[in-house]
């Protein structure tokens, strides 16, 4: 059940006349009155004798009353009331109730005290209703409004346990706006996917991911093709911003400007600016590594990145656990800015529907993070990936990695209570979900080949090591269909100089895998993290035994999380 109090009108005759009349797009039927501050009240919808102007007339009467000098500017309060497309059909009688908990919760009436508000709740659809009322009492007095907002979310919480209603989670006030009913009418008037509000969110995050100063933030929105008005002391000083989306105008034909705060409360200036401090007084990226250069590359130092951040999240100083999940979300704008056509919706979604997540009241401690904020630069300066070979199989690597680190946020936020960050993250994480099937399809496919087409002492010799090194979970793996991939990544690691069961000790020592769908499809790809081998094995001779002196990587620069936490938080993962 979501309540949203409307801006204040001057007009009552006005709000009446949409409510009862047949709605923008002919989506209103059958107006009525389902409860009011009299049970005598006119009612449009059902008495053919009363009229809108009775109404109206009643509901302003104690506003008319009083001295105009003492009159509200604004005296109309409107609330709408919805609830969610999966719950039942509330009866008339059952709204009226709704209506009348709502007012007497917002401060609106006060049965008890006999003076309260006029007031009337209108019913033109199944699924929601909405109350007006002019604010001023019966006897004079005007209510007191103050924390309206929460109490109706109070009472919205405690009405959908007792009518059986979807359990919505209470906010935190960390929030980015949400879009206006006009907003989404004219988004739809236009015919875009999105409004314009969330559009810019969207740009101006992608924008923010990775960039080091104002200028390069200021240089990415005018390549997106955003409008952009500066806000300058006298000094010359920059203080604030505002974007506009082009062919976004208002009635005049004006561009219509957002500041960044009113986009979401982490993209105003001087919370941008913090990520940019951070970056300014401490180095970034690991030392003795150049930048990668290319897709494959960057895609493989962000799944790095994200593995490493794991351990920091679930064990770290809140701050810096805060920090490095709002770098998480630049990740995740990075992939999905660069990511080829058959995973870019998905991972689209999965940042838009993370960036809830990666904000709560824990205020992060910015610098630590520096390695994820590198890799999401990484991304973009490496460009878009094609989607095949290295590229397309460094992708499922990065992904796969992410989602872990994904989780590991959604554990961290439910830790602090924070339910609506939590929902997020685990939106998040089934788009991710969906994302690495569609990229890790093809480079499976090509290992389990290979591993089919092992000689047969060859993979005898992987099964007997397999057994040795994972005794508790190797009849699993021996079950499963990517075994012959996992078995072709032994084989690879083995001819590129590694301990195999060194290598598989390591990749599981600090996860649990039981309640994982397939443990060999999570243990390819953290083989191949940790062996350096290439993502894509399209290139690797199939009897490729060489041996080469490179050293396993040594245990202290090795982070884990709990694969137990991943099978309970994401039932129906696959990997």
């Amino acid at each position: 059940m979501v309540p949203r109090i409307q801006k204040r009108g001057q007009r009552t005759i006005g709000l009446l006349y949409y409510l009862y009349g047949p709605g923008k797009y002919e989506e209103h039927t059958d107006p009525h009155l389902v409860a009011s501050w009299d049970h005598n009240a006119p009612d449009p919808g059902r008495d053919a004798t009363a009229t809108l102007k009775q109404l109206q007339q009643l509901l302003d009467q104690p506003v008319d009353n009083i001295d105009q000098s003492q009159r509200p500017k604004r005296h109309v309060w409107h609330l709408s009331v919805r609830n969610a497309g999966e719950d039942r059909i509330l009866t008339g009688e059952e709204w009226g109730d709704v209506a009348r908990r709502m007012v007497a919760a917002a401060g609106i009436d006060d049965p008890e005290a006999g003076a309260g508000c006029r007031w009337v709740a209108v019913r033109h659809a199944d699924d929601h209703i909405h109350i007006v009322a002019t604010l001023v009492r019966e006897d004079g007095y005007k209510p007191d409004l103050a924390n309206d907002a929460n109490r109706v979310q109070a009472q919205a919480r405690a009405l959908e346990a007792e009518l059986g209603l979807r359990r919505l989670n209470k906010g935190d006030g960390t929030a980015a706006k949400r879009p206006t009913s006009a907003e989404r009418h004219k988004a739809q008037r236009q015919g875009r996917e999105r409004t314009a509000r969330e559009e810019l969110r969207e740009t101006v995050r992608g924008a923010v991911t990775g960039a080091r100063n104002e200028t390069e933030f200021f240089d990415r929105l005018a390549a997106a093709g955003l409008l952009i008005r500066k806000r300058e002391a006298p000094s010359g000083d920059l203080l604030g911003y505002k974007v506009a989306l082009p062919d976004d105008r208002n009635k005049d034909g004006e561009p219509v400007f957002y500041p960044g705060v009113r986009l979401a409360p982490d993209l105003s200036l001087p919370r941008i600016r913090e990520r940019w401090s951070a970056d300014q007084t401490s180095s970034t990226g690991a030392p003795g590594r150049a930048a990668p250069t290319n897709p494959s590359a960057a895609r493989r130092r962000a799944a790095s990145a994200a593995w490493s951040a794991i351990t920091v999240i679930e064990h770290g100083d809140d701050a810096v656990a805060a920090a490095y999940i709002s770098s998480a979300g630049e990740v995740l704008d990075a992939l999905a800015k660069t990511s080829a056509a058959h995973t870019r919706r998905e991972l689209r979604d999965a940042a838009f529907a993370f960036e809830r997540a990666s904000r709560s009241h824990v205020r992060a401690e910015r610098g630590h993070d520096r390695a994820l904020r590198q890799a999401a630069r990484d991304l973009v300066h490496g460009g878009p990936a094609l989607g095949r070979g290295e590229d397309g199989a460094s992708t499922a690597m990065a992904i796969d990695m992410l989602f872990f680190l994904i989780i590991a946020a959604a554990h961290w936020h439910a830790k602090k209570g924070h339910a609506q960050q939590v929902a997020a993250a685990r939106q998040a994480a089934e788009h991710l979900r969906s994302a690495y099937e569609d990229a890790a399809a093809q480079p499976l496919g090509v290992l389990y080949q290979r591993g089919r087409r092992l000689s047969r002492p060859v993979f005898q010799r992987q099964t007997v090591l397999l057994r040795e090194a994972l005794p508790g979970l190797a009849e699993r793996i021996l079950a499963e269909p990517a075994w012959y991939a996992l078995a072709a990544t032994i084989t690879d690691a083995e001819a590129a100089g590694h301990d195999p069961a060194d290598l598989l000790s390591q990749a599981v020592e600090r996860r649990e895998l039981d309640t994982a769908d397939s443990v060999s499809d999570v243990l390819v790809w953290r083989l191949r993290r940790l062996a350096d081998l290439p993502a894509d094995a399209t290139g690797i001779p199939e009897n490729n035994t060489k041996k080469s002196p490179t050293t396993v990587r040594p245990a202290s620069a090795r982070t884990t999380a709990s694969g137990r936490r991943f099978g309970e938080e994401a039932p129906g993962n696959t990997r």
